[in-house]
């Protein structure tokens, strides 16, 4: 018989940057009992994304974050919408270019992610923030 467990995670961030979860969320799994599913997760906002990506070498995160800086820069002229800053509609781009939700599967009660891979909530803005994530799980 299939159960569902659903609930939210909220992650405060210091700006931009990637905030690993990954911990957070294997004890959320633990908690709802289901030992063969699927994970939803799906970041309530348009201007921090989620992201699966190696957890081992810092450096990864801080090569992600120079490669987004050139490819959608703050303050690009071309923007219209600033309303909230420089890097407003540069958040909006950045979470366009990743994602909002994840699907991860679960077997023996357990995320399957691969030896190096982390869930990170990707802050795309600099003042800090509270992502809401909401976390959704299908199985048994």
């Amino acid at each position: 018989m299939f159960r569902q467990f659903a609930t939210e995670l909220t992650v405060s961030t210091r700006g931009r940057g990637l905030y690993e979860i990954t911990t957070r969320v294997a004890e959320m799994v633990a908690e709802s009992g289901i030992g063969t599913g699927l994970l939803t997760l799906l970041i309530r906002h348009t201007s921090a994304s989620l992201l699966i990506q190696e957890n081992a070498d810092p450096e990864v995160r801080a090569d992600l974050d120079r490669i987004f800086a050139r490819l959608v820069p703050d303050g690009d002229p071309i923007f219209e919408h600033t309303y909230e800053g420089e890097d407003d509609m540069a958040a909006h781009v950045r979470t366009a270019l990743t994602t909002v939700n994840l699907g991860i599967p679960i077997v023996g009660g357990r995320m399957v992610l691969g030896t190096w891979q982390g869930i990170y909530v990707w802050e795309h803005r600099y003042r800090p923030h509270r992502r809401s994530v909401a976390v959704h799980l299908l199985g048994e």
